[in-house]
């Protein structure tokens, strides 16, 4: 019988094979690709020395095809917590070095336990994806393993947050994972999601692309809307991640974390007096305008490359997480549109169901014209705007800026939709539509000397925002220097507020 001496050398030997992973010359395949090998990015990720493996020792048991003879560390897969700026996080990362990170039936199992830890202790839980996807020698097993990751996506959804971080390929079944998280990172020439590849495409349908083309970082951040986070490497991409995570509550039952601010609450912010520019056709950049008013070098964009008329941003305002809408005037004059609305709604729905305060700002003409737009089902995807901001029980707070006209005006977290503050600034233009379009539909039989004065009239008349705030629709008119310490103190005042939603099992959002 052996000694403890031997039990103990036979576990280190057990323990050295598994870090090993797939082999050197595996490990310097990853490299030659610009990418680490998976315990080089446990490194990279967590705070120096936190990280606890869990399932090191865990084996495959297929025995089809050649598979009982196979040899795969771990299964493939490093599972395990640590910390990020001292708080724990769970996570798993795909070994691509041990058989291409393929999913089987043990693979899956580890990424299932950690994500039920995760949800057990209220955590965060990030994937790191690098997987050439399902096992296809283990068959059912591996849709299987799919089919219960995805069903704990869905449990944990609006519990812990949820990040994905594609670092390889990501194809098939395996995508849906990532899609059903909170926020996804994909690195410039290495990151690849796609339901079918280039090859498949190309024998059914006679289309030529790439893999770049079809599911490219660069496609998903533009185009496609399923990422989130566009990243340079892979030490942008685990940068990128800690900087979210530190921004996030580690479960709905917290609050954000709170840090000292970076400069006073009451900083006044002059350079907005002279944002506006006089003509009204005349865009400015929206950045600048929320730069100014939050803590200084707080702010984190996300999907910033994809339906660019409208911006959503993390930021902290007098130390305080809070989460951005703003509409973006350089691009399609702010004008509402089916991927805006989606955008804005997804990134509501994430700051309601995790305690971070909403922050609007408003600067919008009205939704975009268009046939493409209509058909492709504008009123459904606008009504998802209007649905989140109605939902959301967070403090939420709106900064008119300039237009807000028709039914824009409202989407735009109106006092009709729940808003709890609501001011404005002397530029703001209140109206059902602008004056040209009132006009022609109110004295469409005029002459076109005799419309012009009427348009002129309409303007002075109802472009502003007096009415409104006679109606108390608007809680008050602000000059623009002064909207940090305004939006800092209503911040402060809304901290404990309380609202609860009739019971019912979930509403049904339109799709």
């Amino acid at each position: 019988m052996a000694g403890v001496s031997d039990r103990i050398q036979d576990l280190e030997q057990r323990r050295a094979r598994v870090a090993g992973m797939g082999g050197q010359e595996a490990v310097a395949k990853q490299h030659e690709k610009g990418k680490l090998s998976a315990r080089e990015r446990v490194a990279a990720f967590f705070d120096p020395g936190s990280f606890r493996e869990l399932d090191a020792l865990v084996e495959h048991r297929a025995t089809r095809f050649g598979m009982e003879s196979q040899v795969i560390p771990a299964d493939g897969v490093v599972t395990g917590h640590g910390r990020v700026d001292g708080r724990t996080v769970f996570a798993f990362f795909q070994d691509f070095s041990s058989r291409g990170g393929s999913l089987g039936e043990m693979h899956a199992g580890k990424i299932c336990k950690v994500q039920d830890l995760a949800l057990k202790a209220g955590c965060p839980l990030v994937g790191f994806n690098d997987s050439g996807g399902a096992r296809i020698q283990e068959g059912i097993d591996a849709l299987c393993g799919y089919g219960n990751i995805f069903f704990r996506n869905a449990r944990a959804s609006g519990v812990i947050p949820q990040l994905s971080v594609i670092l390889g390929p990501c194809a098939g079944g395996a995508v849906y994972s990532p899609a059903m998280t909170d926020w996804v990172f994909m690195v410039r020439g290495s990151s690849f999601m796609y339901i079918t590849g280039p090859d498949v495409i190309r024998a059914v349908t006679g289309e030529q692309t790439s893999h770049e083309e079809l599911g490219g970082a660069l496609a998903h951040n533009r185009r496609a809307g399923n990422a989130h986070f566009l990243c340079a490497d892979e030490a942008e991409a685990f940068a990128q991640a800690r900087r979210l995570l530190a921004l996030l509550p580690p479960n709905n039952q917290e609050d954000p974390p709170r840090t000292a601010a970076s400069d006073p609450p009451d900083r006044p912010c002059p350079e907005l007096d002279a944002l506006i520019p006089d003509q009204a056709r005349l865009g400015y950049d929206m950045r600048a305008l929320i730069g100014s008013v939050m803590d200084r070098d707080s702010l984190l964009e996300a999907q910033a490359l994809y339906a660019e008329n409208l911006l959503t941003c993390f930021a902290r305002l007098n130390g305080r997480t809070v989460g951005v809408v703003a509409n973006q005037p350089q691009v399609l004059a702010g004008c509402l549109d089916i991927n805006a609305s989606d955008k804005a709604s997804r990134f509501i729905r994430f700051c309601d169901a995790f305690n971070i305060p909403l922050v609007t700002f408003a600067d919008v003409p009205g939704y975009l014209p268009g046939t493409d737009q209509e058909w492709g089902g504008v009123i459904r995807h606008g009504a998802k705007l209007l649905w989140s901001y109605a939902e959301a029980t967070v403090p939420k707070l709106t900064v008119i800026v300039r237009k807000a006209y028709g039914g824009a005006y409202i989407a735009m977290c109106s006092r009709h939709l729940g808003a709890d503050q609501v001011f404005a600034w002397p530029t703001a233009e209140i109206a059902v539509m602008g004056a040209e379009g009132a006009v022609n539909v109110l004295y469409r039989n005029e002459a076109p000397e005799e419309r012009r004065k009427k348009a002129q009239a309409y303007e002075q008349e109802l472009y502003n925002p007096w009415i409104a705030a006679q109606r108390g629709y608007v809680d008050e008119v602000i000059r623009p220097a002064e909207t940090r310490e305004r939006l800092a103190t209503a911040l402060e005042a809304l901290a404990g507020k309380s609202e609860s939603l009739p019971p019912r099992k979930h509403g049904n959002i339109p799709l």
